[in-house]
């Protein structure tokens, strides 16, 4: 007989807004802004992976740390999931295109585009870091606004003193 996993869910503050996250059996299984959340909890159960997923975030957004290293769990299809692994090795303050992945998958943009906004674990596998064919900012489960000011965070502290290129105020 098999077991169903145990599910935890808590509320993070961040600087972008209340951070949904989900654990289940020490692993993250999604972190959504508040624009696209699946569900809330009022507070954090006493889960030890919450506190290394609110360390690791706390010092994403003080600029100390560039990658994360979090046990995650990733539903998806085998495309979406090689998707997601090409967005975790997208540099801290850079960005790609729909079509730069698209290419290097041998897959079309669109389809890279679903598999992104597919994503359930945002910033830490960083689908915001994806743009459009001109560097504009194009479709984020998240809200354009996060993704904006997700980009001028990495931006900054990456050393740039500009706002990375369709990222206007």
């Amino acid at each position: 007989m098999r077991v169903s996993p145990v599910m935890h869910v808590a509320l993070l503050p961040s600087p972008v807004g209340p951070l949904h996250v989900g654990v289940e059996d020490g692993h993250l299984t999604a972190l959504y802004t508040a624009e696209h959340r699946l569900y809330a909890a009022d507070e954090a159960p006493r889960d030890e992976t919450f506190g290394a997923i609110r360390q690791q975030l706390d010092e994403y957004f003080a600029g100390t740390r560039r990658t994360f290293d979090l046990p995650l769990h990733e539903r998806g299809t085998p495309f979406e999931r090689a998707v997601w692994a090409r967005l975790r090795v997208i540099p801290f303050g850079e960005t790609v295109t729909y079509g730069e992945i698209a290419r290097e998958l041998g897959s079309a943009p669109r389809a890279v585009g679903r598999a992104n906004g597919r994503n359930a674990i945002s910033i830490i596998v960083p689908c915001h870091r994806v743009v459009g064919a001109n560097g504009s900012l194009t479709g984020y489960a998240g809200g354009l606004p996060t993704k904006r000011q997700l980009l001028v965070h990495e931006s900054l502290f990456a050393g740039r003193l500009s706002e990375p290129p369709g990222v206007a105020f």
